[in-house]
């Protein structure tokens, strides 16, 4: 069965449908006031790193809740201090690179913990596969890292705004799971990228999950952002990995 086929077949490769998009726009509106706030790492200097890497148009402001989640465990929280994410560039992880290793000097050398929304989910498991043994995991979060680049809403306006087609972005998509512990996070509420596009094939991830949340409610809800926390806790936890936090 050829990819075409296989989107008509299984509708959890079709994009979501208009009714969960709109779920989308309401879930951001009464939450835009946070886009104010400067970002600053959150949670105790001395506990273990996080770096959290916002989706498609998105910034550190845009990913507040969720990293205060993650700091109220008990992690110290750092956003990746890129601006707006406009798309994939060709320097893209060259950048990535230099915040991994600044947080890894920051961390005495500990593996740092990466969590991707989105697009920036995808960019997580890249680095990855270029650095594994400075990753304790990877989590990714309504990322649409499997399955082709259409299986969402958002492709045509990516187009637009980073100036090349989604199949032929400047970074090459890795095949695979990365050498390093990956969680796929996942919803069927989402109304921006299909399912399956976003908890991907058995061969490339370790564990997928599906948490009861929209897009956009991984990071802006409380709720969704607790979720999440949660997830990876035990995911973690299941594989030995999670370090001693003191929120």
């Amino acid at each position: 069965m050829n990819t075409s086929d296989l989107t008509r077949a299984d509708p959890d490769c079709q994009p979501p449908p208009a009714r969960l998009r709109v779920r989308e726009i309401a879930t951001m509106l009464p939450r835009t006031w946070r886009l104010l706030v400067k970002p600053t790492p959150l949670g105790p200097p001395d506990g273990p790193r996080c770096l959290v890497v916002p989706g498609f148009l998105a910034h550190d402001r845009s990913t507040l809740v969720l990293r205060q989640a993650f700091a109220a465990a008990g992690w110290r929280v750092h956003g990746w201090k890129a601006g707006v994410n406009l798309g994939a560039r060709e320097d893209t992880l060259e950048r990535l690179e230099r915040r991994l290793d600044k947080l890894v000097r920051k961390g005495t050398g500990k593996p740092v913990l990466l969590v991707g929304w989105s697009l920036g989910g995808v960019y997580a498991r890249e680095l990855a596969f270029r650095r594994p043994d400075d990753i304790r995991a990877v989590v990714t979060l309504g990322s649409p890292f499997s399955g082709e680049p259409t299986w969402n809403n958002a492709w045509q306006l990516y187009e637009k705004v980073a100036g090349h087609s989604v199949h032929a972005p400047p970074i090459a998509r890795s095949v695979g799971k990365p050498p390093a512990p990956t969680l796929a996070l996942w919803s069927s509420q989402d109304g921006i990228v299909a399912p399956r596009s976003a908890y991907g094939l058995e061969e490339e991830r370790d564990a997928a999950v599906e948490l009861d949340c929209n897009h956009l409610g991984f990071v802006v809800t409380r709720p969704g952002a607790a979720q999440v926390v949660e997830a990876t806790s035990a995911f973690l936890a299941e594989r030995g990995l999670l370090p001693r936090l003191r929120p």
